[in-house]
């Protein structure tokens, strides 16, 4: 793992020829996977995706990843350092995956806090929205939730909605996550725009996405295992080929992890680093909100 601190001078000097080279931003067209589409279409075409894989989304990943992918969720939500009585945004996360690691984290430190408050108190304040595009998406969370015995918990709020328009008011959280998600966007300075809108100041921007590997014998592995066997288990466990198909492609056609971190860097936000994890399979960026 490798833990890097993005720089201005990185940004003005390196980034910017990398980000002109990258998926177009600007343009009225836009990418899905390694198609081009019209930019008033990819929210369709993605909203289809995952309608289709919802009911099969988290077997995917536990099979794709090996069940790495529960580790490193479990790396982000530790990054972000949970705190009883917060206010939390996890976007993209409509399987509860994330927001149910940040309840639990709320949840052990409030045992161990030995306060003198009273715990439904404490609940009460603890809010942790759950924004996510896609309905399907959510009821799946929601299941989840009711099978956890979290169904009718107050501090579980769960939220049909746009990353790149929140319905949130201006400084209103603090803390924003988004895991496997932003690569969905059309717009990603849109996206992260809105995730410094409504941060407070002193908030922390989080995103978990699967990334670009820098070792170049792992990369042939990995390029393989991406095309050839992950279309393959998405016919196999979820009946679908094509979703995962765009899944991989989408991960191709990401910003590089400096690229994004220049992005994050450009909506705002202080402090911009990055962690690659499995050799850059996936990787963790982060920003301040001062």
């Amino acid at each position: 793992m490798a833990l890097r601190t993005l720089t201005r001078k990185l940004v003005t000097t390196r980034l910017l020829p990398l980000l002109s080279s990258a998926s177009p931003l600007h343009s009225h067209a836009t990418s899905f996977g390694f198609k081009e589409v019209r930019e008033d279409e990819k929210s369709q075409l993605v909203g289809n995706v995952f309608s289709n894989v919802a009911s099969s989304y988290d077997l995917m990943n536990d099979v794709m990843s090996a069940g790495l992918h529960r580790l490193w969720k479990d790396r982000l939500v530790s990054e972000l350092s949970p705190f009883p009585g917060m206010k939390h945004l996890d976007v993209a996360g409509g399987t509860g995956d994330v927001a149910f690691r940040i309840l639990e984290a709320i949840n052990s430190t409030r045992r161990r806090a030995l306060q003198d408050v009273c715990e439904d108190g404490l609940g009460e304040e603890t809010q942790i929205y759950v924004c996510d595009i896609n309905p399907n998406m959510l009821d799946v969370g929601k299941k989840r939730a009711l099978e956890k015995g979290l169904g009718e918990h107050q501090s579980l709020i769960w939220v049909e909605g746009n990353a790149e328009a929140l319905s949130f008011g201006n400084a209103s959280m603090d803390g924003y996550t988004i895991a496997f998600g932003i690569r969905n966007v059309t717009h990603i300075e849109k996206a992260l725009a809105e995730a410094y809108r409504v941060l407070k100041p002193g908030g922390r921007f989080l995103c978990l996405e699967l990334s670009h590997v820098d070792v170049p014998v792992f990369k042939k592995l990995y390029d393989y295992y991406s095309f050839s066997v992950i279309p393959t288990l998405g016919q196999l466990i979820a009946g679908d080929r094509e979703s995962y198909q765009y899944l991989v492609e989408s991960i191709r056609r990401f910003p590089s992890q400096e690229t994004f971190a220049s992005l994050i860097a450009d909506a705002g936000f202080q402090k911009v680093e990055f962690e690659n994890l499995i050799g850059g399979v996936v990787a963790i960026h982060s920003g301040l909100k001062v």
